[in-house]
């Protein structure tokens, strides 16, 4: 009856029914009022109907206010996060027009722009990926005339982190640590050596050989330092000879030349969501209990410019040093059988620890698996200095703390698919979580919270929210 009511009588009719409604109140009040005036006198009476008026008032307001929630302010709410979701992160998904029905032609001219856009986005994307596939084709013969040089070839920035690793580099670099792009350079190579060396390059302006060993000494290696024209960053060369990998295996190329030019502030609070690397990560354990239970498998992936970091990422199974319970084998189906040769729970944290380093990490629900970082870590004498973000209070910014927070609901808000077989895994989870950041970011940035900082003050006013859920 009401589907051709336009918006702005839709709101004045609430108006009608509060002055109806408030006008009905205290007439029902006087009345009362007055018949207790006549009975027990005029100033029982007085209070009588100021008392009724009061509550009744009170009603009808509490009253409107849930119709007005329900029916304007939630679907208002609900159609501006669609549609910064379509504009901001290019999420393909359509206006709920049921639930604004309340909303006169908004919700239809609000899909109407938003298809508009999307079909012009499609056509940019299109145009896009021409030039992608051509970028591609050119990095992968780039790659594999790389493959072919009889070196490990890394690109440092002046800063000292890596730019670019080939994948002799990488098997090189996963001697001592995951490797990592944007990482110091100095977790991989010990300082004094490379310094030296680095200040040699720059005085001479020539080629540099130097013996390298990483930090802890356990690995050695014989490196160049090659100098790139015009800037202070430079090439590291190792002998192929030290890379773990065999010659028919994948050697990916890794590189974002944007760090180069990248000047970061040293605050990591105030740098910009684009200037960071994120870390995302899960784990599945032998039940719910962080303080007893045990950690069966680590799964993560890194972030960086709003992109999933194709090749960084770990995939451990663990051997808790216990029998997995039936009950928690039926939800992430690994068995005592799968992990009796796998690696323990402190030397993958450990390696968790490494490949974090510099980063903030991400998780959803991210106190019940930090849990067991903070554990293990205790143990270990590991210090978790790294900030930390919970997708769950990302979605409860930016799409309402009312709405449902679990990681399907968030992935199918946002158009991530996890693939049925991936759910409860570890990678699995931790890559649909990584792809909700991705597209999350852009529109936190687009709400005006652009740095860290800022993320982290919005997180904090709905940290109730963990509460509830651990």
């Amino acid at each position: 009856m009401l589907s051709d009511v336009s918006l702005r009588l839709r709101i004045f009719l609430f108006f009608v029914l509060l002055a109806c409604g408030g006008f009905t109140i205290v007439s029902v009040a006087l009345a009362f009022g007055y018949r207790s005036a006549l009975t027990e006198g005029v100033a029982n009476g007085f209070i009588l109907a100021g008392i009724i008026s009061g509550f009744g008032l009170l009603g009808l307001a509490i009253g409107i206010w849930l119709l007005f929630d329900e029916n304007v302010a939630k679907p208002i709410q609900s159609l501006s996060t669609t549609l910064r979701a379509r504009a901001h992160a290019g999420v393909d998904v359509k206006v709920d027009t049921h639930s604004a029905r309340f909303l006169g032609d908004l919700a239809h001219a609000a899909e109407a722009v938003s298809l508009k856009l999307s079909s012009t986005t499609t056509d940019v994307a299109g145009m896009v990926a021409l030039e992608t596939d051509a970028l591609v084709a050119q990095r992968e013969q780039l790659a594999a005339i790389l493959t072919e040089v009889p070196v490990a070839i890394l690109l440092i920035s002046p800063e000292h982190r890596i730019v670019l690793y080939d994948g002799q580099a990488a098997g090189t670099l996963a001697q001592i640590a995951p490797p990592r792009l944007n990482a110091v350079i100095f977790d991989y190579v010990a300082r004094e050596q490379l310094i030296a060396a680095y200040n040699r390059l720059v005085k001479t302006g020539i080629e540099t050989k130097f013996k390298a060993t990483c930090p802890d000494r356990r690995v050695s290696f014989d490196a160049r330092l090659k100098p790139l024209q015009g800037a202070h960053s430079y090439l590291l060369l190792i002998d192929e000879a030290h890379a773990m990998i065999a010659p028919d295996d994948t050697r990916p190329l890794t590189f974002d030349f944007e760090l180069l030019a990248d000047q970061p502030t040293s605050d990591l609070s105030q740098r910009k969501l684009d200037q960071i690397s994120f870390v995302i990560f899960d784990c599945e354990t032998t039940g719910l209990l962080p303080h007893k239970d045990e950690l069966v498998q680590v799964g993560a992936v890194r972030v960086h410019r709003n992109k999933i970091i194709e090749g960084e990422h770990i995939n451990r199974l663990i051997n808790p040093g216990r029998p997995i319970p039936s009950s928690s084998s039926r939800v992430h189906h690994i068995t005592d059988a799968m992990v009796l040769d796998a690696p323990t729970p402190k030397s993958v944290v450990n390696e968790f620890h490494h490949f974090a380093r510099d980063s903030v990490i991400v998780a959803h629900n991210a106190p019940f698996d930090m849990a067991f970082m903070h554990r293990h870590g205790n143990q270990m004498n590991i210090t978790w200095s790294n900030p930390i973000l919970d997708t769950v209070l990302l979605s409860a910014i930016l799409f309402g703390t009312t709405e449902r927070h679990t990681l399907d609901a968030l992935c199918d808000r946002l158009g991530v698919t996890i693939e049925p077989a991936l759910r409860h895994t570890a990678l699995g989870d931790a890559t649909a979580t990584a792809e909700a950041l991705c597209r999350m970011l852009p529109m936190l940035a687009a709400r005006g919270y652009t740095t860290l900082g800022d993320v982290l003050a919005q997180s904090r006013k709905h940290g109730r929210l963990l509460d509830d859920l651990n």
